[in-house]
């Protein structure tokens, strides 16, 4: 039976699990990955046609033989998935072509008549090479190389689906509606099934190792992304675009703050008057402690909704610190810093006229990795005591994965509501990934979620404005 670890692999598989935080490099990975293969037997694995064509090797599950499936058929999720990230560790050797099926189910003979399959093939005479989705996305140069081991990553939530190889994005595709029909005896709809990995022919060798995969909540109400910027490129349109194809809404929010494009009323009236009558949720994301003195309660009050962090905030001696920043943040004693950082938390949430507290729990670099021990009970029930005692909704970001899964669960617990958010730094909004896996492992619900006060109850409205600090 496998079980659910922290994967403790090699640096190369670690970065592909692991979070791209755009603001300070990799983050460590949270939990949530399960290991499919245990590197030495194949067991959890049901394989069809002709089972000899797969074997273990060197920690490795060999692809090698006339044309046979190798069915995922252990415990997890009863091998049965709709959401999901999957990340596998192949090889290639020249001339080889074979391929990852999701979404398929256990057939004794003939290719997968029902799925999905990611292709994988850096150089058999086939224009659809790695990474592609056979049938459902364009032919594309070859991402890998072979006799190189490369991380293929795919991931599958709702109607869309997104490849990579080694971090690089490969492919992305979003099924139509409606979906395509049935076709040549395969039916290559997204709906839910298991995996299959492929030999495809006695010509062919292909490798796969250290292949795990992590569920994803598919949830029964509609899904916002309150942390959405117009950055690097995206434009209004283009975001709610992606909104509609991905059956999403999106909060659309404007950064405000000292040192940044946008700090005064006007600036912020100049970007209500941009998204015009736009489907979309109009977030103003309050950007460190001062921006409270600079704009009014009354221009506050035109946004659905204010999101803020506790990323930026002074130190005891007045030392402004942004912590994404290697270079402005003074640590010392961690156990202190832990102390000051809650304080600060604690401080924004209780003063502050927030209805999101943003990129929750989020460490600076030198500390991430020990994100676990540093965030003790203690200091997890102070601040999430303060987000339920003013009613401000803790963000699950997916950009920098925070906060864990316990913490979430231990706020749940306690009765406080969660909102979604990537928080791009470019184009790329991704697709929740870690927000989904933290919601389906805390068991959240449409209760649990933020909804944007009514007029006239907004935050704002409620404590007004404080003096700036």
């Amino acid at each position: 039976m496998m079980t659910n670890h922290r994967f403790p692999h090699a640096a190369a598989f670690l970065l592909c699990v692991a979070a791209a935080s755009g603001r300070g490099g990799e983050y460590p990975a949270r939990d949530g990955w399960t290991s499919l293969f245990d590197g030495t037997t194949l067991d959890g694995w049901k394989a069809a046609e002709n089972p000899a064509s797969f074997a273990v090797k060197d920690g490795a599950i060999v692809a090698a033989g006339p044309r046979a499936h190798l069915f995922y058929a252990g415990a997890l999720e009863a091998h049965d998935f709709t959401n999901f990230e999957l990340a596998a560790e192949i090889m290639t050797s020249p001339n080889s072509n074979s391929g990852i099926y999701f979404h398929t189910a256990y057939q004794e003979k003939g290719w997968p008549s029902r799925g999905i399959e990611v292709q994988v093939n850096n150089s058999f005479p086939d224009p659809i090479k790695t990474g592609s989705l056979y049938g459902l996305t364009a032919p594309a140069a070859p991402p890998a190389k072979d006799g190189a081991w490369f991380t293929l990553r795919i991931t599958v939530v709702g109607k869309r689906v997104v490849t990579s190889v080694d971090g690089a994005p490969v492919a992305a595709y979003t099924e139509p509606a409606p979906a395509p029909a049935p076709a040549g005896g395969f039916d290559r709809r997204l709906s839910h099934g298991t995996f299959a990995l492929q030999a495809h022919d006695p010509g062919s060798t292909v490798r796969v190792r250290r292949i795990a995969v992590r569920p994803l909540a598919a949830l029964d109400f509609p899904v916002t992304d309150f942390h959405v910027h117009l950055k690097g490129g995206l434009t209004l349109a283009e975001a709610l675009a992606n909104a509609e194809a991905r059956g999403l809404k999106f909060g659309i929010a404007e950064n405000c703050g000292v040192g940044f494009p946008v700090a005064s009323d006007a600036g912020l009236a100049a970007y209500l008057a941009r998204l015009g009558d736009a489907p979309a949720w109009k977030g103003l994301q309050a950007e460190g402690r001062e921006w409270v003195g600079l704009v009014s309660a009354e221009m506050v009050a035109r946004f659905d909704y204010v999101i803020t962090d506790s990323m930026t905030f002074a130190d005891d001696e007045g030392r402004r610190m942004r912590l994404w920043i290697d270079g402005e943040v003074r640590i010392g004693d961690p156990e202190k810093f832990m102390d000051l950082l809650v304080a600060r938390t604690v401080g924004i949430l209780e003063k502050e006229p927030i209805d999101i507290y943003a990129n929750a729990t989020f460490l600076p670099r030198a500390l991430a990795d020990r994100y676990d021990a540093l965030w003790t009970e203690a200091r997890m029930d102070r601040v999430i005591a303060a987000a339920v005692a003013n009613g401000v909704a803790i963000e699950i970001n997916s950009r920098f994965r925070v906060p864990s899964a316990a913490f979430v669960a231990r706020a749940r617990k306690a009765g406080a509501r969660f909102s979604f958010g990537t928080n791009n730094g470019d184009k790329d909004l991704g697709n929740l990934e870690y927000s989904l896996y933290v919601a389906k492992a805390a068991g959240l619900t449409k209760d649990d979620m933020f909804a944007p006060a009514a007029d006239g109850h907004k935050p704002v409205q409620r404590k007004g404005l404080p003096a700036a600090r």
